[in-house]
């Protein structure tokens, strides 16, 4: 059976994903089976016999957008907002991957160990059957509750699981027994991300410092608040005092935002960064949330673009353990092909964001298929690149 081959040429500028070297030379990708290949001088590769060629026009290619922390419930569908769709505008923000911090949001959500088992299972196994839009959506989170045992979270890991929903959310509220939890889901190799700030739906308490650094997550969920943050000296606390990922979600507090931002940066653990929505919430669905929070970090964070874009991919994807969001050869081939907004200040795409301008995105892939062309959300780019 021939291959799938994916050749991108005329780029004008590739960011990695890899704050380490953020920007690489080259001007063509070229994809396999869905998989990375290559990338570099076009004149250096075969790009000959290519099932899919796009034509980039110039634009700049980067690794797609990863959204760390989402509530999704069931297809593109958010009772939260009674809104349709929700996913694929979100790949219409250059977001390929979404992960979810609890389905939350779903009515009558089971409380009862057989029923959140149940639920998580199913979660986990419908957005693993179905890709809307052909977004990546890693569900299926449950919230801890009491009652639960070891055994539970073996039986969850044994059957796919491998997120904990925000903890916290749950009747779960001390730390010794979110520990106990944490630890054991750990053991079977899922992932934990705890709430960090104020309430946030009903049922939803406070959950301070103390409370995070002895629970032992892997990931501060939005320690910049979703939507109330701690004090100021409980957030440098979290960054000072542990070695989880610092999560900086659109739907927190800015300044918060910030604050994190910059305490990480004395800490020189920029890597730590990752972004997220924390929508469908109360506050709505944001489509373009991620590149906001992009330029939002950037502009008024004195953050170099490119250095702020791996906030939304690489971090994320060594974060998370995830085959996409960066740049390297046997990686998902998922992109994104953006150009500076018409008539955006800047002379360049990475100066304008850094302005705080958002970009246009021009074309999403995923997988090596073109998934959308151009945004119907973000401001037209001044090129757009073409699927010959």
């Amino acid at each position: 059976m021939k291959s799938a081959k994916l050749v991108i040429k005329n780029i004008g500028m590739i960011l990695s994903g890899d704050m380490d070297t953020p920007v690489l030379d080259g001007n063509c990708m070229i994809a396999i089976d869905g998989k990375i290949s290559v990338w570099g001088d076009q004149k250096d590769f075969d790009t000959d016999d290519a099932t899919t060629l796009v034509d980039a026009k110039g634009v700049t290619l980067a690794p797609g957008l990863i959204d760390s922390h989402i509530h999704p419930v069931v297809g593109d569908y958010t009772p939260r907002q009674q809104q349709l769709h929700w996913i694929d505008s979100t790949l219409h923000g250059g977001v390929t991957t979404l992960i979810s911090a609890g389905e939350v949001h779903m009515p009558g959500r089971p409380k009862d160990v057989v029923g959140l088992k149940a639920m998580a299972i199913a979660s986990q196994r419908w957005y693993e059957n179905f890709r809307p839009s052909g977004v990546k959506v890693h569900a299926g989170a449950p919230v801890i509750e009491h009652g639960m045992e070891e055994n539970d979270f073996k039986e969850l890991a044994d059957a796919g699981v491998k997120l904990l929903g925000e903890v916290g959310l749950g009747t779960v509220k001390d730390g010794k027994t979110a520990k106990q939890m944490v630890d054991w889901a750990r053991k079977y190799g899922i992932q934990s991300t705890i709430h960090t700030g104020g309430p946030s739906i009903p049922g939803s308490g406070l959950i301070d410092a103390d409370m995070v650094i002895e629970t032992g997550t892997d990931v501060i969920g939005h320690i910049n608040g979703g939507h109330t943050a701690l004090p100021d000296d409980q957030i440098i606390c979290l960054c000072e005092s542990c070695a989880a990922g610092l999560e900086i979600v659109h739907n927190g507090n800015e300044r918060a935002a910030l604050l994190t931002l910059n305490t990480a940066r004395e800490l020189k653990q920029l890597d730590r960064v990752i972004l997220g929505t924390d929508g469908p919430a109360g506050s709505g669905v944001q489509p373009l949330g991620i590149l906001r929070m992009v330029a939002m970090l950037s502009s008024l964070g004195d953050t170099p673009a490119e250095i702020a874009f791996c906030f939304a991919n690489g971090n994320t994807s060594r974060q998370r353990e995830l085959d996409t969001g960066i740049i390297e050869a046997g990686k998902c081939a998922d992109f994104i092909l953006m150009d500076k907004a018409q008539h955006a200040p800047g002379k360049n795409l990475l100066e304008s964001v850094q302005l705080g301008n958002l970009p246009g995105i021009g074309m999403t892939i995923i997988d090596g298929a073109v998934t959308s062309l151009r945004s119907r959300n973000t401001p037209p780019a001044e090129r757009l690149p073409e699927v010959i």
